[in-house]
């Protein structure tokens, strides 16, 4: 199992360390810090423009931050031995805030129709009405990092559309692209038959946007910012097969007989060459399919 790299790990740190001072603080002290650090609906009387940041560290319960740390570590530690900690965390918050701006616009339409099929107010009246009631809108309130976390499933699945992958309950193996597009399918039907739901479907999805929207936009400027922005990981890699073809060459001097398996294995250790370098000179997105899927195997010896 490869190691979990730095700004991933630090990023389980900060969610697990939230979550136990949420639930130490809140029976001693009375200090709900979910109220302080999640996201309130931006008409009622405790929003914060930092909330938009904080409260994707912030989870409601054990299953919540379970599932999203799960999914954190298995996509995150791909995403970031790619791209680079500092290129993943620029996504991973901005993906983020994205998802809680889509968030609170969803919140703005359902407390409207709300208000509308009491009344029939104009958009403008109902603005007026939601003021007043900003005490009471404070229940509105989103936590958690699905945001950010949905938005590495499509950055895993848009760099890795072929990689198969397990899924419970489904018994049979799932090609990341079709699990990233029924992810999609999922969260908008689960948006539009619940809209009231407690899970916030819609800043799912919002993460997933503001994620295409800022890869496509990488991929469409190579120059300016989507080079990787660690090479460690690369090095790192050319570095242990530097060190294989070392102890392969000395079998073979000493009178191994497994030549074939020794000739396969530079051959290996010359490809992957090649595809570093391909990459310290166009950046990783000029990988063809096959160069990927190649760096991905290797990266999880």
């Amino acid at each position: 199992m490869f190691r979990i790299p730095t700004v991933t790990k630090n990023l389980l740190i900060i969610n697990v360390l939230a979550f136990l001072a949420m639930k130490l603080l809140l029976p001693v002290t009375g200090v709900d810090l979910n109220d302080l650090f999640g996201l309130h609906f931006f008409m009622a009387s405790n929003f914060q423009v930092y909330q938009l940041v904080t409260y994707m560290f912030m989870h409601g319960g054990w299953e919540h931050i379970i599932l999203n740390m799960f999914m954190l570590w298995m996509f995150g530690a791909v995403v970031e031995q790619v791209w680079g900690g500092k290129k993943f965390l620029f996504y991973y918050i901005f993906c983020g805030v994205g998802a809680g701006v889509m968030q609170e616009i969803a919140q703005f339409f359902w407390v409207y129709f709300m208000l509308d099929g009491q009344q029939a107010l104009s958009l403008g009246d109902s603005i007026g009405v939601m003021h007043q009631l900003s005490t009471q809108l404070n229940g509105l309130t989103t936590v958690g990092a699905s945001g950010g976390i949905y938005a590495l499933l499509l950055a895993f699945g848009m760099m890795f559309p072929d990689e198969k992958m397990f899924i419970i309950p489904i018994p049979i193996p799932i090609k990341a692209k079709w699990m990233v597009l029924g992810s999609i399918a999922i969260e908008f039907f689960s948006a539009l038959s619940m809209p009231g739901s407690n899970v916030a479907h819609l800043a799912h999805l919002g993460g997933m946007i503001f994620g295409y929207f800022l890869i496509r936009y990488w991929r469409n400027h190579p120059g300016q910012s989507y080079r990787p922005g660690n090479t460690q990981f690369f090095s790192n890699l050319k570095a242990k097969w530097d060190a294989r073809s070392q102890q392969h060459s000395h079998n073979e001097h000493s009178g191994n007989p497994d030549w074939d398996y020794n000739a396969n294995k530079r051959a290996n250790q010359e490809e992957v060459d090649r595809i570093l370098d391909k990459i310290r000179k166009s950046g990783y997105d000029s990988l063809s399919h096959e160069e990927k899927q190649k760096l991905f195997d290797q990266s999880k010896k």
